[in-house]
């Protein structure tokens, strides 16, 4: 408080200005720790088995990997469906989630801008007026009195808790900036993902409907050979047995399908009876035979749930510093400048002061504070590096799922080259006499098995890639200031 009196009062106007000029210049700082990016992975692989074979695959028609390169454009355009295409875009423009995301970052950006206003002076504007009543001789008076006029008070902000407050609101913006990336990123990743669970779902009752017509025809003979004689009630219990069996694969297929439609219509901000998506087929997406895959180093700047953490890792580094600063003195100039009366006199009146608050005892309140802010620093740096980790592992599992995947392709297609060749020659087995009716449509019901087979791999294969694509970041770092962008790109208009 003295020195709080001796700024104000005591000292002569030189000296005055010689200490406000020392807090001007300690207000261009700021206490606590300046943030700084985490330095980037050490690590070279994700995993080195499976990059070393989808790097130089063996099968000619595989799909490799292009170790290093990133990224351009829209990742789903890799799948070559303008379908797809058509739907994303709608899912981007009416997502709901999305619209969340968007309007909680213009709060979070409105609250930076709340924030740096404490960096400037105050204006505010008074008034006062009333009647007192007053006892200054023998009798009492009253009079009247106002008071009208601006005060102007600032910050200087000597040890730089502003500006840490600032620099926290900003790192929360840049926190809901990386939200709307992810969910950016996981829309169009389940909107990929449900697309090809109905095509899939779409192929699969394609074949089990001829599953079930040569089921039907099998029983039809099985049954006619029995009233001829030359089969028992055993084998038409079992024809009827294979096909109530098979006739148990439609409905979840359907279930799928359904499950499928409805989920594209939320996820383009529709209800399911309002907006009914187009049939999709596996045959209209491509396999994309070569895949970027950028360097575990260049993942961190890649992903936005790694830049989400990272964002959390500078609001904890900000909130040191705003608690650092809590630690040192709190000056702050104000003036005022009024024109007052009272009674029949009145006068103009103007002030200047010069206050500093600084902390001497709290019971150790400010010190813990701070000490909380370093804790959590170091708890928000472990949760950065696990999250970091973990995004590696996501990779490295689903490179390893598209390279087994590719082997699964490779013993599917032999199986189904197995069965249409026991097709065949069961086919020119019976046109010769050799064998039953019977054994050739065994046989067609494992060639449509296999087939059945055939279209489940290949939508884990398509299901795989868009994974990685998902768990490489899929571009979508930056898709806001692109969106931004957009709107600002004035549109052409035709007479």
């Amino acid at each position: 408080m003295k020195t709080s009196k001796r700024i104000s009062h005591r000292h002569p106007l030189p000296t005055t200005i010689t200490l406000l000029a020392a807090f001007v210049l300690l207000s261009a700082c700021a206490v606590g720790p300046d943030f700084e990016r985490p330095a980037a992975s050490l690590s070279q692989h994700y995993d080195a088995q499976a990059e070393q074979q989808l790097g130089k695959p063996a099968a000619p028609n595989a799909q490799r990997i292009d170790r290093g390169r990133k990224l351009n454009g829209n990742w789903w355009s890799a799948l070559r469906s303008p379908k797809l295409d058509q739907v994303i875009h709608r899912a981007i423009d009416g997502n709901l989630g999305l619209v969340a995301a968007d309007a909680t970052l213009r709060q979070a950006a409105a609250f930076v801008i709340a924030s740096e206003g404490a960096l400037y002076p105050q204006v505010d504007f008074g008034a006062a007026a009333g009647r007192q009543r007053t006892h200054n001789g023998p009798e009492a008076s009253v009079s009247n009195f106002y008071a009208i006029g601006p005060r102007v008070t600032f910050d200087l902000d000597a040890f730089g808790g502003n500006k840490r407050r600032v620099e926290h609101q900003q790192a929360l913006s840049d926190l809901q900036k990386h939200r709307y990336e992810a969910a950016y990123l996981t829309l169009t990743g389940d909107v990929a993902s449900q697309a090809l669970l109905l095509a899939s779902a779409n192929a699969q009752m394609q074949a089990v409907d001829k599953l079930l017509a040569n089921d039907a025809k099998n029983l039809d003979l099985v049954r006619a050979a029995h009233l001829n004689g030359t089969t028992t009630r055993i084998d038409v219990s079992l024809a009827e047995t294979r096909l109530a069996q098979d006739r148990t694969l439609l409905p979840p297929l359907a279930q799928q399908s359904d499950a499928a439609r409805h989920a594209l219509a939320i996820l383009t901000g529709s209800g399911p009876a309002d907006w009914i998506a187009p049939d999709f087929t596996l045959d209209e997406f491509a396999l994309p035979s070569n895949i970027p895959v950028s360097l575990p180093s260049e993942l961190a700047h890649a992903r936005p749930d790694v830049l989400q953490a990272e964002a959390e890792l500078h609001i904890a580094s900000a909130a040191v510093g705003v608690a650092t600063a809590n630690l040192y003195p709190h000056v702050e100039l104000s003036a005022s400048l009024a024109q007052a009366a009272s009674g029949n006199g009145g006068a103009a009146l103007w002030g200047f002061a010069a206050g500093l608050t600084a902390p001497i005892f709290n019971g150790g309140t400010l010190k813990a504070e701070r000490q909380a802010a370093v804790d959590g620093y170091n708890a928000s740096l472990a949760r950065y590096q696990q999250t970091l980790i973990q995004s590696f592992g996501q990779v490295a599992d689903t490179l390893q799922a598209i390279n087994h995947g590719a082997e699964q392709h490779l013993a599917q297609a032999d199986a189904l080259r197995a069965a249409e060749t026991s097709f065949r020659l069961n086919q020119q087995a019976y046109a010769q006499g050799e064998n039953s009716i019977l054994q050739v449509l065994e046989a067609e019901r494992a060639y449509q098995q296999a087939l059945i087979g055939q279209v489940q791999v290949r939508t884990a294969l398509y299901l795989d890639t868009v994974r990685l694509f998902v768990a490489l970041g899929g571009n979508s770092v930056g898709v806001l200031e692109q969106k931004v962008a957009s709107r600002e790109v004035p549109k052409r208009t035709y007479q």
